[in-house]
Formats: C-alpha cells, sequence, structure tokens
C-alpha cells in the first residue's frame, strides 16, 4: 500500500476537511470542479439499488434449484436411478424428500455464513480504502464478488460431472472484495450526508428501502421464475449483465473530496467513522496516507462514539441487531414455501412478487404521505439551523412519530412472521405475507431516529453520518448470527415435521417481540432541557 505517514502527518485522516485540500492522492489532478446536486446522486443511487438488488433476487430462487437439482441426483443415484434422467436430472416433485431439503437448508445456511463472515472482516479494510481510492473505486470493487458469486454458481450446476456440489461453498468467500456492508455502509452515509430536513431524508430512506425490498423480494424473484422457466441458467446471466450495467452507474456517483470541489453536503460526508478529532485540521497532506493509520484511526472512533453516545444510543443499535437477526427468516422463504406446500421454485418467485405494489405504494407515497402532514408549516427544507436551535419541541414530537411507528412496524412484524410459522396452506399463507409486509417501513422510522438529539445529541454532522456506518455493521453481526441460527432451526423443523416448519419463523417473531421490549427503555427528551 501507500507508505506511511511521517511525525508531523501521524494524525492526519482523509476527512472531509483535509480532503477538500488533498484529494486521494493519485486523484488530485483529476478530481470534478463541482459535485453533481443531492437529485442527481440520489436517482444514481437508486439506479445502482436497482441494478445490485435485482441481481441479487435473480441469483436466489435459482440458487436453490441449482443446488437441490444436485443433491436430488445424488440421492436417487444411490436409492433409486431408475428416476433419473438421460441428463442426469431428476423432477423436481421427487426432490422435496426430508434428506435433500435438510442438505439443501445446511449448504444455504453455510453459503449465507460465509459471505456474512468475509464481508463483516473486511468491512473496515475496504471502506478505508474509500480514503484513497474513493467511493467509486470501492464500490466497483464491490462488484467483483458479486458477480464471481453468479458465475461460479453456474459453473457448479452446469459442469455437474467435473465440480462436487460442496464446491458451491466456494462462491460466498469472493465476499473478502466487498459485500452488502461496505456497500450499504457507503450508500447510507453519502444519503445521510444529502441533507439535514427531516422528512427529505426518511423519504430518502423510504425511497431506498423500497427499492431493495420491491427487487430484491418481490420483483426480482418474479423475474427469476419467469427466467428460470426458459433456462435454468439464465438468471445468472441476466444477474452478471445488470451487474455489469451498474459500473457506468457508479459513474454517476462524486468522487470523494478533492482540490476545488463546491459542494454543500460532501464536506459533511466523513463515510465511515473519521477521526473528528483530525476533522478539525485543515492542512494538506504531504505524504501518501497509510491505509495502516487510516484503519488505526477507524477503529478508535468506534469506541469513542460507542463509549460517548448516550443509552439511547445503545438500545438502538440492540434494536438493530435483533430485527437484522429476525430478517434472516426471509431467505427461508423460498424453500419453506416449497418444502412445505410441494411448490416448483419457479412458482415460489411469482407467489412472493405478490406484494410489490403494495409495498411500493406504502414505502413511497403513503408513508411519505404522513411524513408530510407532520411537518410543522414553519419548517422548511432548506432550514439550515442545527436542530436544537429553536425547534427543539418540534423534533421531540418528530422523533416520538418515529419512535411510534418503529413500534407499529414491529407488532406487525410479530404477527406476521407467527402467522407465516402457522400458515398450514398456501390460503392461509398469502394474508400472513401480505400481514408481514406491513412492517417493511421499520428501516424508515428507525434510521431517522440516529438522527434523534436523544440518540446522538452531539451537533456534529459529520458525527451523525458516521453513526449510519456503524449501524450497518451492527446489522450484519445479525445477519452473521442469523444465517447458521435459522438455518439450523429449518433443518430441526424438517426433521421433526409438521408445524415444526414454521419454527424458523416463530424465533423471528420472539426476536421482533423483543425489539419491541429494548425499545420500550429509549426515552426520548430535548437535551437542551435537561
Amino acid at each position: 500500500m501507500a507508505d506511511p505517514v511521517d511525525v508531523d502527518d501521524a494524525d492526519v485522516l482523509t476527512t472531509p476537511s483535509s480532503s477538500s485540500h488533498h484529494h486521494h492522492y493519485y486523484h488530485s489532478q483529476h478530481s470534478p470542479p463541482k459535485a453533481p446536486p443531492p437529485k442527481t446522486v440520489i436517482r444514481a443511487l437508486l439506479g445502482l439499488l436497482v441494478l445490485v438488488n435485482l441481481s441479487w433476487s435473480l441469483y436466489q430462487l435459482p440458487l436453490n434449484r441449482v443446488i437441490e437439482r444436485r443433491l436430488c441426483a445424488e440421492y436417487y443415484l444411490s436409492h433409486d436411478p431408475r428416476v433419473i434422467g438421460g441428463d442426469g436430472s431428476v423432477p423436481e416433485e421427487l426432490c422435496k424428500v426430508d434428506e435433500i431439503q435438510q442438505g439443501l437448508g445446511k449448504l444455504q445456511g453455510g453459503m449465507e455464513t460465509a459471505w456474512i463472515v468475509g464481508d463483516f472482516i473486511m468491512t473496515i479494510p475496504l471502506v478505508s480504502l474509500v480514503d484513497l481510492y474513493g467511493r467509486r473505486a470501492v464500490l466497483w470493487l464491490n462488484l467483483i464478488p458479486r458477480i464471481a458469486l453468479l458465475f461460479w454458481t453456474f459453473c457448479v450446476g452446469y459442469f455437474h460431472d467435473s465440480l462436487p456440489t460442496n464446491s458451491i461453498l466456494v462462491a460466498p468467500l469472493f465476499s473478502v472484495l466487498g459485500g452488502d456492508c461496505v456497500f450499504n455502509s457507503i450508500v447510507y452515509a453519502l444519503v445521510a450526508s444529502l441533507t439535514d430536513d427531516y422528512v427529505q431524508r426518511a423519504t430518502y430512506f423510504g425511497q431506498m428501502n423500497a427499492i431493495s425490498s420491491i427487487f430484491a423480494f418481490q420483483l426480482g424473484p418474479a423475474l427469476a421464475s419467469a427466467s428460470m422457466s426458459v433456462l435454468l441458467w439464465l438468471p445468472f446471466w441476466i444477474g452478471i449483465v445488470l451487474l455489469l450495467l451498474a459500473i457506468p452507474t457508479i459513474s454517476l456517483l462524486p468522487w470523494e473530496l478533492g482540490p476545488g470541489v463546491d459542494t454543500h453536503y460532501e464536506e459533511r460526508d466523513p463515510l465511515l467513522w473519521s477521526s473528528r478529532r483530525t476533522a478539525k485540521r485543515n492542512r494538506p497532506l504531504r505524504h501518501k496516507i497509510s491505509l495502516k493509520r487510516v484503519m488505526f484511526e477507524r477503529v478508535y472512533n468506534i469506541r469513542e462514539i460507542l463509549t460517548t453516545h448516550p443509552r439511547n444510543f445503545a438500545l438502538l443499535l440492540c434494536g438493530f441487531l435483533l430485527t437484522s437477526l429476525a430478517s434472516s427468516d426471509t431467505k427461508l422463504l423460498p424453500q419453506y414455501i416449497s418444502k412445505r406446500y410441494e411448490w416448483r421454485f419457479a412458482n415460489v418467485g411469482y407467489l412472493l412478487s405478490g406484494k410489490a405494489v403494495f409495498n411500493f405504494i406504502l414505502l413511497t407515497v403513503i408513508i411519505p404521505a404522513i411524513l408530510k402532514r407532520l411537518r410543522p408549516k414553519h419548517l422548511s427544507p432548506d432550514d439550515d439551523e442545527t436542530p436544537f436551535v429553536g425547534r427543539q419541541p418540534q423534533y421531540v414530537k418528530e422523533d416520538a412519530a418515529n419512535f411510534k411507528y418503529a413500534n407499529v412496524c414491529l407488532v406487525f412484524s410479530v404477527l406476521g412472521a407467527t402467522a407465516i410459522g402457522l400458515a398450514g396452506s398456501i390460503n392461509l399463507l398469502v394474508p400472513s405475507l401480505l400481514l408481514y409486509a406491513l412492517g417493511i417501513a421499520l428501516p424508515m422510522f428507525t434510521y431517522s431516529l440516529l438522527k434523534s438529539p436523544a440518540v446522538s445529541p452531539s451537533t456534529d454532522d459529520e458525527t451523525e453520518t458516521q453513526i449510519f456506518s456503524i449501524v450497518m455493521l451492527v446489522k450484519t453481526v445479525g445477519l452473521l448470527l442469523g444465517a447458521p441460527l435459522m438455518a439450523a432451526l429449518w433443518v430441526q423443523g424438517i426433521g421433526v415435521g409438521g408445524a415444526a416448519l414454521g419454527l424458523p419463523f416463530f424465533v423471528s417473531a420472539g426476536c421482533y417481540l423483543l425489539a419491541i421490549v429494548v425499545f420500550a427503555g429509549i426515552k426520548l427528551y430535548d437535551p437542551r432541557a435537561v
């Protein structure tokens, strides 16, 4: 990497203040003269989310079928070779036996865990590279493991005579080049820096949540079902093409801060844990920055934020952990529906896509409309005052509204997850899925609570942005715990049979219920009144 800095520059970081004089050392002469306006940035981000989430969604359903197909052929080779066709395949209807489904659950759990572990371990090093090479470079790098995942899964499925089934576990190891935690840390930190307006910020988060949900969990499965019905390998190649289209989309995002950049929002975008004490310094770097130094400063700042923020912040992080763990049950939905109701995976995708319109309207129309009605008439979106000056009562009301709606979403999640686990037929499952979907707006309100003075009382814009990235790490820990837990519960449920198939969803409901208990400990107040 780059050479270490000398003693004089030992505490200098690539922060917004220092970067405004010295861009990434090899981009210093090529920075854009002016950052694009926030609306341009949010459009590019939404486009990027569409491409990334749709490609990921196209991967999930056919992945289940690829693994099931391999395990099924191996099973019947030793039990009843007569059912194996000339091309080595077995009719999907014969692949729903417990032994095959348990093997599928174990491999799926192993893949999910491996992907999250690599992503989590490499988050700080990879996001530190943003200071050296810019956010575009790291986002481009993030596309490599996603493309590799799709391509390797195709190889394992297509070259079944050459590659063993367990070689599918190699694919998620590419997450050491970046996964969801790295991607979300960059994207959400950028969005958080676009505006200080309460309604506009919540609307941005709602749009991102809507895009992620609709394309990853609703429209994506429908496209996956349609394409894999034509050819099993087609979704993988469509996904690769979408990720290649993400390359020019990333080019629309702003570079990291550079000389002469005139911007109203990048000045407060430290991205991930830039040190507050070094951010106050405003002199050019005279040497190349050490990646080790940048990483050290980030770890230092994680500890600083966690130890200086109030109890409410810790409780909210605990809530993020629990809800992230609980959300791991959604990864099991395709296999759960296929096994419990003996549906083909291609048909499962259409069912999961049925609630797309409802979610879209909820997140992009209904919730933003409610938030706009809550806005006080005297509050302008362009108001540049700090949140604490002359507006304490209104912000306390806004925090209370976010808190109330977050709890409402959690209640719907508890009821929905429980109903899915109890649904003994498709006729009961469909309304259960819709009930569960009512809780989808939860991130809109919990992310907005992160900006609450009662959660993060500092008036420092950099600190307010940094905590979004810390949340991504906490959520990744939740997924890291949830992936193997849900897989183990699913395998156990298959072994018991009957209502026990819903065991992962019962545990998920319990996690959401525990999150309600944790949130009850959050006390909203105006710090200046204390």
